[in-house]
């Protein structure tokens, strides 16, 4: 079940495809099932009232707050591991063997860049259609643990011993309270990975200032637009020799 060195070298190019995948949706276009536009946006803020849990306004506030909330959280996670784990082997278009990390977040969880890629895609999936939304959240869960499934027998098999016994102490995804792993002693690198992380920090900021709008598809191109300049960030970043 483990993905393969081509879906790694091609992650990101894949991630696109899910994305846009979900925001277009052509099963509920095209042929007799389709369906009038929406977004999860609407419908989740509008099944809380015919539910009785909350009013509309109330379901509104709630939706959006945590969409905002799941948005930075995503940014933070990633920004944070990527200061560790350092911009070049973050991008690198193959896995990579250094020494075990264990700073910063990675004493909590073995892969904080795909449990923030998760909270982000949490968030932006409200502007998708439901079913797109579905499909999406599926489709990158799935594609992401394959990729995690890839990267832990790589590293078991190129660090051995001292990986294996950090993977049994550290959980995969789900952040422990409390390390259990002395610090390897990394120091984080704020600058470059904000650059590297233009993409998560850009959107999030965009859906706190514009959310309040209601307009999901201003919030679209938002992200393209976000999308296009983190490209333009990532081109700026110095190239570096990762470590084999």
């Amino acid at each position: 079940m483990k993905a393969t060195q081509f879906e790694f070298r091609f992650r990101i190019a894949f991630a696109v495809l899910f994305f846009v995948l979900g925001f277009w949706a052509p099963w509920t276009r095209y042929g007799a099932a389709s369906a009038p536009d929406t977004t999860t946006w609407l419908a989740l803020s509008t099944l809380l009232p015919r539910l009785g849990w909350l009013s509309l306004n109330q379901a509104t506030l709630l939706v959006t707050w945590l969409a905002i909330l799941l948005a930075f959280a995503g940014a933070a996670v990633r920004l944070w591991g990527t200061s560790y784990l350092g911009t070049s082997i973050v991008h690198s278009t193959a896995m990579q063997a250094g020494p075990v990390m264990a700073s910063g977040p990675y004493r909590f969880v073995r892969n904080p860049l795909y449990l923030g890629t998760f909270l982000f895609a949490l968030s932006v999936s409200i502007l998708m259609p439901p079913s797109g939304a579905a499909f999406f959240l599926v489709a990158i869960a799935v594609f992401y643990f394959r990729l995690i499934l890839g990267e832990e027998a790589y590293l078991s098999a190129r660090l051995g011993a001292p990986y294996d016994a950090y993977r049994h102490l550290v959980p995969r995804l789900l952040p422990a309270l409390r390390s259990r792993v002395a610090a390897s002693g990394a120091h984080p690198h704020w600058g470059q990975s904000l650059v590297a992380e233009f993409l998560p920090w850009a959107f999030a900021l965009c859906l706190a200032v514009l959310a309040w709008r209601y307009q999901p598809q201003l919030l679209i191109r938002c992200l393209i637009v976000c999308f296009g300049l983190s490209l333009v960030a990532r081109a700026l970043l110095p190239r570096q020799p990762a470590a084999e």
